[in-house]
């Protein structure tokens, strides 16, 4: 019996450290009260949180097909200057003249001006070009604007592929180019087009029926011709882009700035001999 007694104290002892060490277990596993930090948020955890949202800066709400139809976006050329690659996008045509399908227009546009914000959220570089001389002071107001770079000149070939040697300097290319037109003239391509794609330089253009939208990243079918339509794009995207850029401050805990101060930084546009 004293034996039995004795045989059973080894047990009662690792019982004892047993119940110790769940006892020591439990209060290590119970959360700890959350510190609060004043210190913002790592950038990089901020923008792989955001790069998983669908639409993180609300974009969708900019604009209804109906301000694209009282833009004139629906426009095309005559039928007789279609590109084949633009035949996926239009609705059908109309006295001659060819009608592109704003609903297609609209999926685009909304994924294009998502990029720009995204772009300006990363603090990226961005370019608007254009090359009709009817809508070039508009583009590049609104560039200013947006506190960013615009191109509406003749563009020398080159700058893009070559930019070292014609700087004589490393030169950081720009992260987003938007095209409100993709040609220099009916029958040729812009030649920024076709440089930027060389480089791997993202690209937003606005294509119309008679345009290439195969070396674009990001193509918006639509009218890129009349002032009104150039000014419905162009105050999207700066919407778009001041978006990114107004979360990009509110996230790292900067005080929010003026978008008069903020032309400051950027707002210059470069012109070609």
């Amino acid at each position: 019996m004293l034996r039995k007694t004795f045989n059973n104290l080894p047990r009662f002892g690792q019982l004892c450290a047993l119940q110790g060490r769940l006892q020591s277990t439990q209060a290590a596993a119970a959360p700890s009260p959350a510190v609060k930090s004043d210190e913002p948020e790592d950038i990089a955890v901020i923008e792989e949180r955001v790069l998983k949202h669908a639409d993180y800066f609300q974009v969708h709400n900019l604009f209804t097909v109906r301000d694209l139809f009282n833009a004139r976006v629906h426009y095309g050329h005559k039928e007789g200057s279609l590109d084949d690659r633009m035949r996926p996008y239009l609705y059908g045509s109309r006295l001659g003249h060819l009608i592109f399908d704003l609903d297609k227009t609209a999926a685009h546009l909304r994924d294009a001006l998502n990029f720009a914000a995204h772009i300006a959220f990363r603090d990226g570089i961005i370019i608007f070009f254009n090359r009709n001389a009817l809508n070039a002071h508009l583009v590049e107001q609104k560039a200013m604007e947006a506190g960013e770079f615009s191109h509406t000149r003749f563009w020398r070939g080159g700058i893009f592929t070559n930019a070292n040697v014609q700087f004589e300097a490393v030169t950081r290319l720009p992260d987003l180019c938007i095209f409100l037109n993709t040609q220099n003239n009916v029958l040729t391509q812009h030649t920024a087009v076709r440089d930027a794609a060389k480089m791997a330089i993202p690209t937003i253009g606005v294509v119309d029926t008679n345009c290439n939208p195969n070396l674009i990243t990001y193509p918006v079918p639509g009218n890129d011709d009349s002032p009104a339509a150039v000014e419905l794009y162009c105050n999207l995207f700066k919407e778009a882009i001041w978006r990114g850029k107004r979360k990009r401050r509110e996230l790292l805990g900067l005080p929010p700035l003026e978008e008069l101060h903020f032309k400051g930084d950027r707002s210059r546009s470069t012109k070609g001999n």
